[in-house]
């Protein structure tokens, strides 16, 4: 199953994915093109995950890590499905990060490898929006590089882990203007899900809500104001959004308490 959240006539809405149409709670089928995606959830953490690609981190330049390389993504970059990304005045290089996200469900602390799936709800797609000109290492963590309002478009939807057989045998795409730019598959993962599972909760307890982000394959490249970023992820669906200029103004983001 297919879950969205979006806002549906001034209200937040909670529905399914199904059959090429959208279905709020109350089960009308409603305009895909006349809501407004939010994330497919709420998150209480989000921990993102740096170098999980060996391709990447070489085309960085940047060594093998030995041990998962963690931070954390603010929750109030957070933007959902055809929300726009703000290009922030005077940047150089902004770049998009495709990355398969871990929703989990169930809480758990000193987790093994052999029972960490046992804590997954469901896998969504993100975009782990960067601005290289504030990376300098890996000892400091990316806040800044990582964390502008509209740099975490999670989406569209997030699907249930019974629905994903191997998250592990996953085509990942990016394309850019239609044009594709990044190209992997989560066989290539450094740390396996269930490996970042039990590392994290080594030593913070994992909560039902917390979103892990495993990390992109090797292909970013510079993306503009103008610019449309699409990812997919194979049995997972495609998260779109436009890149918009800050010097212009930031559009208004529908926020309902």
């Amino acid at each position: 199953m297919r879950h969205a959240r979006f806002i549906d006539r001034g209200r937040i809405r909670e529905g399914v994915w199904q059959g090429g149409a959208l279905i709020d709670e109350e089960g009308h089928v409603v305009s895909e093109e006349q809501v407004t995606w939010l994330p497919p959830i709420e998150p209480r953490t989000v921990y993102g995950l740096a170098l999980n690609y060996a391709d990447h981190a070489a085309e960085l330049s940047l060594e093998k890590p030995k041990e998962p390389v963690l931070f954390i993504k603010p929750n109030a970059s957070l933007i959902g499905h055809r929300a726009p990304i703000v290009y922030p005045e005077g940047v150089e290089y902004m770049h998009y990060e495709a990355e398969l996200a871990v929703i989990i469900g169930r809480a758990g602390r000193r987790i093994r490898p052999a029972h960490a799936f046992d804590h997954v709800l469901g896998y969504t797609i993100a975009n782990d929006v960067t601005v290289r000109d504030f990376v300098g290492n890996m000892f400091r963590p990316p806040i800044r590089a990582k964390g502008f309002d509209t740099f975490g478009p999670l989406g569209p939807w997030w699907v249930d882990a019974a629905d994903v057989p191997d998250p592990h045998q996953l085509e990942i795409r990016t394309y850019v203007n239609g044009e594709v730019r990044q190209r992997g598959n989560t066989r290539d993962l450094i740390f396996r899900i269930d490996e970042v599972i039990s590392f994290i909760s080594s030593f913070v307890t994992l909560r039902p809500g917390d979103v892990i982000l495993t990390g992109t394959p090797p292909g970013i490249s510079p993306v503009k104001p103008g610019d449309v970023i699409d990812i997919e992820i194979e049995g997972i669906g495609r998260l779109v959004n436009p890149v918009v200029d800050e010097a212009k103004g930031e559009p208004a983001r529908e926020v309902l308490s």
